[in-house]
């Protein structure tokens, strides 16, 4: 049987999947942000005509899987599998989505790294021969996060300066073995989760950071490349506090990432003017940027390879309030533009 991996953590794609449509759904306060006319659509409040937030999640996700079908002219009937995943408890946002669009479906949680849990997979399965054209969507809330994981927006509890702010947002992939690319997925490493012993529930970009670092040290020793080697190096959503320290641990173990690489989503999904106190986080945030910035330029050819890594904090509220630390975890994807 061929092998199809570089070292332990790295696996190499050999008929490189193309991600041939996205879209992206986002909330009022991102649809201010940078990316404003990138978006699919803008929410014009954070309820979307339904009843409740967590509604409003569901449909949101499941609109971003519909704009990108309809953006690839795919019917969902030749869609094999749906992979993505929420914030919410036992990913209802995306069960009940994929409930509607009645497309065979893999649930994932990875917190924020869930999209790009679900290229990797999403990649695997096209590349292998398995299923094929597949959908990778992720979303999240503000508030329903608040609600689920801190306190209920109506209590009015007052944020700490390494808080991050949940993106109301949605993004979905359509990857395919064929067909005009906005990017080609050449390889991905997958992750182990790292826990330093962070229990602060406001302080995920610390507890995720290591994680990041973790993974881009596997991949750039699997594969042999060097930070250089990317126009950018993007990591989901780790905000100011996990990006400074992602830059201490990768300058320590000698891969430093050289200056103008380093992007992260959470740092640029919103306005700078905007109150978002440490960053902006969410399974949506990072799905969304790459919808709306990212694989624009990747099909435009002002980037030629980027390295995608979504960071999740995987912080349970039940374990958080018995003392447990918060685990972390990061997924990386390669992601080459052009159809060559």
């Amino acid at each position: 049987m061929p092998c199809h991996r570089i070292g332990h953590h790295t696996i190499e794609f050999v008929h490189q999947p193309r991600i041939i449509s996205s879209a992206a759904v986002v909330g009022p306060k991102e649809g201010r942000g940078p990316w404003k006319e990138a978006y699919d659509l803008v929410l014009e409040d954070a309820l979307f005509g339904q009843q409740s937030y967590e509604q409003a999640e569901h449909a949101m996700f499941q609109e971003a899987c519909e704009r990108c079908l309809k953006k690839a002219e795919m019917p969902r009937e030749r869609v094999q599998a749906l992979l993505g995943g929420d914030l919410l408890n036992q990913i209802m946002a995306a069960s009940l989505a994929a409930r509607e669009l009645s497309i065979p479906f893999l649930g994932l949680y990875g917190a924020c790294s869930t999209m790009a849990e679900s290229l990797v997979l999403g990649a695997l399965l096209v590349d292998g021969g398995y299923a094929g054209p597949v959908v990778c969507a992720a979303g999240s809330h503000y508030c329903t996060a608040e609600r689920q994981y801190r306190f209920p927006l109506e209590y009015g509890n007052q944020r700490t300066p390494a808080a991050q702010w949940t993106v109301t947002g949605a993004g979905a992939c359509l990857v395919a073995e064929e067909g005009k690319a906005l990017a080609r997925m050449t390889c991905a490493t997958i992750g182990r989760v790292v826990d330093m012993g962070i229990k602060d529930a406001n302080n995920m970009g610390a507890a995720m950071a290591p994680a990041a670092s973790d993974t881009l040290l596997h991949h750039f020793l699997d594969s042999g490349k060097k930070p250089g080697d990317y126009d950018r190096i993007i990591t989901g959503d780790l905000g100011k506090i996990g990006s400074s320290i992602l830059h201490e641990l990768m300058e320590e173990r000698g891969f430093p990432i050289p200056e103008g690489k380093y992007m992260d989503c959470g740092l640029t999904i919103f306005n700078a003017d905007e109150d978002i106190h440490a960053g902006g986080s969410g399974c949506g945030c990072s799905a969304s940027v790459l919808s709306a910035c990212i694989l624009p330029r990747l099909q435009s050819g002002e980037w030629k390879r980027v390295l995608f890594m979504a960071t999740g904090a995987l912080l349970s509220p039940t374990t958080s309030q018995q003392g447990e630390s918060i685990p972390g975890v990061a997924h990386a994807v390669v992601l080459e533009g052009g159809n060559e």
